[in-house]
C-alpha cells in the first residue's frame, strides 16, 4: 500500500508541475496588441517593430571625393563608389535600406562610419549610394530609413544575378 500512495503521489506532483491553462481554447478573438501577463517571460525581449513604420524619417547628405582612402569609424578605408553609411547610433555593420521620399527610389547601404555631424541631418551617404538615389546634385533629400535584417539580403542575392 505503502509503494502505491508513493507512486500515486509521484504522479500526482509530475502532472500538477505540467501546469494547466488559464482558461480553456475558445474561438473568442482577444486583443493581441495588449500585452498578456499570463504568457511574460523573464528574460528581456526586444519590442517587435511594427510592419511598414519606418525606423527613422529626416534629412539625408552624401561625401565622396575628399574623403576617399581614409578610414571610416569601422577602420576600412573610405570608398566613395561603395554603398556605405555614417549614422550616429546605428551598430557598424547594420543594413539600412534609404528610400528619398521626393522620388521612391531606394539603396540599401551598410553603416561602416560615423556621421553626420551636421545638426539636422540623420544619415550621410556615399556618392555612389546618393547617385542610385539621384539626389547628389542638390546635396540634401528627405528619406525614409528602414533596419534590413540579414536574412532579407541572404533571400536576395541570388536574384542579383538575374540582371
Amino acid at each position: 500500500m505503502r509503494r502505491f500512495t508513493s507512486a500515486m503521489l509521484a504522479i500526482l506532483l509530475y502532472v500538477t508541475s505540467l501546469g494547466a491553462a488559464p482558461e480553456p481554447n475558445s474561438s473568442k478573438s482577444r486583443d493581441v496588441s495588449k500585452p498578456n501577463p499570463a504568457s511574460s517571460t523573464t528574460r528581456t525581449q526586444a519590442p517587435k517593430r511594427v510592419k511598414n513604420r519606418p525606423y527613422q524619417v529626416g534629412k539625408a547628405s552624401w561625401y565622396g571625393e575628399y574623403f576617399e582612402g581614409k578610414p571610416t569609424a569601422s577602420g576600412e578605408p573610405f570608398d566613395m563608389n561603395e554603398f556605405t553609411a555614417a549614422h550616429m547610433t546605428l551598430p557598424l555593420g547594420t543594413m539600412v535600406r534609404v528610400t528619398n521620399l521626393r522620388n521612391g527610389r531606394w539603396v540599401v547601404v551598410r553603416v561602416n562610419d560615423r556621421g553626420p555631424v551636421v545638426p539636422g541631418r540623420i544619415i550621410d551617404l556615399s556618392y555612389g549610394a546618393a547617385k542610385m538615389l539621384k539626389y547628389r546634385e542638390k546635396g540634401l533629400a528627405p528619406v525614409r530609413l528602414d533596419i534590413v535584417q540579414p536574412q532579407t539580403i541572404a533571400y536576395a542575392q541570388p536574384l542579383a544575378g538575374l540582371r
